[in-house]
């Protein structure tokens, strides 16, 4: 499987780039945009809430220990990138982050 574009592989690791949507109806996975996965979440982006609910929501997803999922940078900014720490199966991350998601694939 060829990862999408919003994974890229650093090591072990696996950088996934995310368009975060905060004070959302409610959190999903939306699918992907561009470069990027579409993350929604109900919490606003004040006091790094937001953030917080996206690796949430991420760790659930891929069903990992959240202390495996951190945000690397975009702490501010709607485009985020968020490490996964010792993503062992690649294929298995895009499979189930997508799997989440409405799929709806648009230009950014």
């Amino acid at each position: 499987m060829t990862l999408p574009l919003w994974i890229l592989v650093r090591g072990e690791d696996l950088e996934i780039r995310i368009k975060a949507v905060p004070g959302a109806r409610r959190d999903e996975i939306a699918g992907s945009i561009g470069d990027r996965i579409k993350v929604r979440v109900s919490a606003p982006p004040e006091g790094g809430r937001a953030n917080e609910a996206i690796l949430r929501l991420l760790s659930a997803a891929l069903a990992v220990p959240e202390r495996s999922v951190e945000l690397a940078s975009g702490g501010a900014s709607p485009r985020k990138s968020v490490l996964v720490r010792g993503a062992a199966c690649r294929a298995e991350v895009a499979a189930r982050l997508l799997a989440g998601s409405q799929d709806e694939t648009e230009a950014v």
